[in-house]
């Protein structure tokens, strides 16, 4: 299966749009590799099967809109009131949504074909924009894919607890699985 040619609407009623997270630091143990979805998104694609390079997407998360879906690892599992706690952090702390409430992606470059291809864009976060690579591909009616995300190039400081023992890797996956359109 592939992309059907034209224009298209995405959004959280099309699948899941995932962020993962791993631990660094000396009380790694303690803590937990998280998955935190994005529940208020949208994305716009207009797909040329014939010339993918007239392709493009664009796509914008709610940033108050990520929840913390499971953690795993951990001397402890992951209770409730965590969850709540890291979402706090999140949006408060790490992301400052009150001043950016919005994570945008603008396509500047797509190769490949309408089953596997690449999407070279500009990410931004917290007002910060740099590129970033895409990778996706279409298989068994599901368009899957992602791209890593090192914080710090966007200027976010990784959140740490236990005097900077444990701290969230600066590398997330995101991940996204979609219906195919």
């Amino acid at each position: 299966m592939a992309l059907t040619g034209g224009s298209h609407e995405l959004g959280p009623a099309s699948g899941r749009l995932l962020l993962r997270t791993g631990r660094s630091g000396l009380g790694r143990r303690a803590g937990h590799d998280l998955t935190i979805e994005a529940t208020r998104w949208s994305a716009h694609t207009s797909v040329d099967p014939a010339d993918p390079a007239n392709s493009t997407v664009t796509a914008e998360i709610e940033v108050e809109s990520l929840e913390v879906k499971e953690g795993a690892g951990g001397v402890l599992p992951l209770t409730d009131a965590d969850r709540a706690e890291i979402v706090k952090n999140l949006r408060g702390k790490v992301l400052n949504t009150a001043a950016h409430p919005t994570i945008t992606f603008r396509s500047t470059s797509v190769e490949g074909t309408p089953e596997s291809f690449t999407v070279e864009g500009d990410l931004t976060i917290m007002g910060v924009t740099r590129p970033v690579t895409v990778r996706g591909q279409v298989s068994g009616g599901r368009l899957t894919g992602g791209a890593t995300v090192v914080q710090s190039r966007w200027g976010i400081k990784p959140y740490s607890a236990l005097f900077g023992q444990l701290r969230v890797a600066d590398p997330v996956e995101i991940e996204f699985d979609l219906a195919a359109p």
